[in-house]
């Protein structure tokens, strides 16, 4: 079993990073692999809704790690997605890679347990943790959960590592992800097929 971590930060080595590395080190303890991808810290295009992805499962752009990150998506069992906290929201560059990574193809995620994780100094986490699983609830991909809402405090790595409530908050979440992955391979094992898809009805309000 695989579980893929998005650092949404713009420092590769930062705080976010701080808090994916303490959930990725306690699934690698309960012998989980890991692999992590940086978005980087070049500008990331925010997607103009052209729908070609729809058929062709990738993004038309291709100068950043969007696709990469969906095809690691695809292949892996589970999902955590980190963002540090920029004006009480996620970093506008973690939300405009999601955007492009679940538009038109979250179909290829349904079903894999996810979870978010947000790095602040003070405030703006819950925040931006209800904006980071919205993109999970939208996508049948059960969201996991932890002792405490997933956040982490402190201005540098080294502060994050002194939250020791929020430390601990990462590996609960993180024991939480191995157990979920470990049922759902049980569940399939025994014969439990994955929930049936209607087709897809939309409402338009407008009259």
């Amino acid at each position: 079993m695989k579980v893929l971590l998005l650092n949404g930060s713009p420092h590769q080595n930062g705080c976010t990073h701080t808090a994916l590395a303490e959930v990725a080190g306690e699934l690698e303890r309960l012998g989980i692999e890991t692999q992590e991808i940086w978005v980087g810290n070049k500008p990331i295009r925010s997607c103009l809704g052209c729908g070609q992805c729809s058929a062709a499962k990738r993004c038309v752009f291709t100068e950043d790690r969007v696709n990469e990150c969906v095809e690691a998506l695809a292949q892996a069992d589970g999902f955590v997605v980190g963002a540090p906290v920029h004006y009480a929201g996620p970093a506008g560059a973690c939300t405009a890679f999601l955007d492009r990574v679940f538009y038109g193809k979250s179909s290829l995620f349904a079903h894999k347990p996810a979870a978010a994780v947000v790095s602040c100094r003070r405030g703006g986490a819950s925040a931006s943790f209800d904006r980071l699983n919205k993109y999970f609830t939208i996508s049948s991909m059960p969201v996991v959960s932890s002792q405490y809402w997933n956040s982490v405090h402190g201005n540098t790595p080294e502060q994050v590592r002194q939250d020791l409530e929020g430390l601990q908050t990462m590996r609960t979440l993180a024991r939480n992800m191995a157990w979920l992955l470990q049922s759902i391979e049980a569940g399939k094992a025994a014969g439990v097929a994955q929930p049936e898809r209607e087709p897809r009805v939309s409402t338009n309000f407008i009259r």
